[in-house]
């Protein structure tokens, strides 16, 4: 049987914090992986892109930081909405069939 990312959503909770991490890592690593190629760059380029690369570079170290250091506060993704079903409605229940006998008392 094939598995799908289809999961039904049952609550309102967030990511969890390994997920988050984890793609804060990322772009972190990323980040410095460019960082580390304009310093390279600083090495091999003449001329005034000297001063770019290490301009971007210096830039890009705080960019790195801040980037890393964000959390994430989006709401987590809505449960698909079916439009034939009504939230505020009340559910249905079991129909007693019957008559309704006053008391004389």
């Amino acid at each position: 049987m094939a598995r799908t990312n289809d999961a039904a959503l049952i609550t309102s909770a967030g990511r969890s914090r390994s997920l988050d991490l984890e793609e804060r890592q990322k772009r972190y690593l990323i980040t410095m992986g460019v960082r580390t190629a304009l310093f390279v760059a600083f090495l091999v380029v003449p001329g005034w892109w000297k001063v770019v690369t290490l301009a971007l570079a210096c830039v890009l170290a705080l960019a790195a930081v801040l980037l890393a250091n964000q959390v994430d506060h989006h709401p987590p993704p809505a449960a698909p909405h079916d439009p034939a079903v009504d939230p505020r409605a009340l559910t249905t229940g079991d129909v007693v069939q019957g008559t309704l006998e006053e008391d004389d008392s």
